[in-house]
């Protein structure tokens, strides 16, 4: 019998474990990178992370027989992604691990579709935003400041750049997304080949960089390999495996619910396997981020006084980002 990861038309069960599954493998990435960094510094988590992930989408690949791209101006765009959806994002969520909770670092994960739709509105002017979207946007900040705020009235230091640099990869991420919406929906390729292809980008790049990036000893014990391998082969390979799977059989809108499963299995990680606590605002502002990210997918919307206004809004709803 095939593997769920391999099937080539996936029963509505296996989408639904795949689903499932790919919110659990995001949501514990932050368990394994705070793992990882007891042994690694974080452009070794990073290097991990991408050449564990490349070699295990190369797999599935070849498996399924896969089309790569051939254009070199589809490898230029792959290698923007690459350095913008991969190496930035992945070092920068690995450097402010050391300095905030894992619990902490998926919260602000879930800030990505935030991102997204920012970018996409008003840097690549692919989407057009409602009243309620940008509502939801600006509540979405509000939350982030909610969550920032306590702690940078009364320390101004490494935790603070901390969590501004895990906006600065959210928002990398958005970039990403909309980057490749823009430049790489049109290529006839599977989505699972265009993720092949910018890891494997990513991967050889980190590559390139090894006697820099080991000139710090690494400090492998089993729990750290286990780490950047599941890191990597789970967390960078197989589930985007699965999540284009879902997406090719539910659609972007509903693939894009992983959103909510990451954070919570992330703060509930962190909480049970590494004693971490949260504040009060933490947890409040994800609430809020959350409200955000409902208004800005359309998920909940303002009520409108005519039917004829429901049915303009609705005709004109931009596709989700993701």
């Amino acid at each position: 019998m095939a593997s769920p990861v391999l099937a080539r038309t996936p029963s509505s069960l296996a989408i639904g474990v795949q689903f499932v599954l790919t919110g659990i493998v995001w949501g514990s990435s932050f368990l394994f990178i705070a793992v990882a960094l007891t042994g690694m510094n974080p452009a070794q988590v990073a290097w991990s992370r991408l050449v564990f992930g490349a070699v295990s989408l190369g797999a599935i690949v070849l498996l399924r027989r896969e089309r790569l791209p051939r254009s070199p101006r589809v490898w230029a765009h792959l290698s923007v992604v690459a350095m913008t959806f991969c190496v930035v994002p992945y070092l920068l969520f690995s450097w402010a691990q050391q300095h905030v909770s894992s619990s902490l670092a998926s919260i602000f994960n879930a800030t990505t579709p935030i991102m997204t739709a920012i970018l996409a509105w008003a840097v690549f002017r692919v989407e057009r935003l409602t009243a309620g979207q940008l509502a939801g946007i600006v509540l979405g900040i509000a939350g982030v400041v909610l969550i920032i705020a306590p702690g940078a009235a009364v320390d101004l230091g490494e935790s603070l750049i901390a969590q501004l640099a895990l906006l600065g990869a959210t928002a990398s991420y958005g970039f990403s997304l909309t980057y490749m919406r823009r430049f790489l929906a049109g290529t006839g390729l599977s989505g699972l080949a265009l993720a092949t292809g910018y890891i494997g980008v990513g991967a050889a790049i980190m590559l390139a960089l090894s006697p820099l990036i080991f000139l710090e000893p690494v400090r492998w014990d089993p729990w750290v390999l286990g780490s950047v391998v599941l890191l990597g082969v789970l967390g960078t390979g197989l589930a985007y495996a699965w999540n284009q799977n879902t997406l090719a059989a539910w659609g972007p809108t509903r693939a894009s619910t992983v959103t909510y499963i990451t954070p919570v299995v992330g703060v509930l990680l962190g909480i049970l396997v590494l004693g971490e606590t949260l504040s009060w605002n933490e947890p409040a502002g994800a609430v809020v981020v959350l409200l955000g990210i409902l208004l800005v997918q359309q998920r909940i919307r303002f009520r409108h006084r005519r039917a004829g206004d429901d049915e303009a809004a609705d005709a004109g709803a931009p596709a989700a980002s993701r």
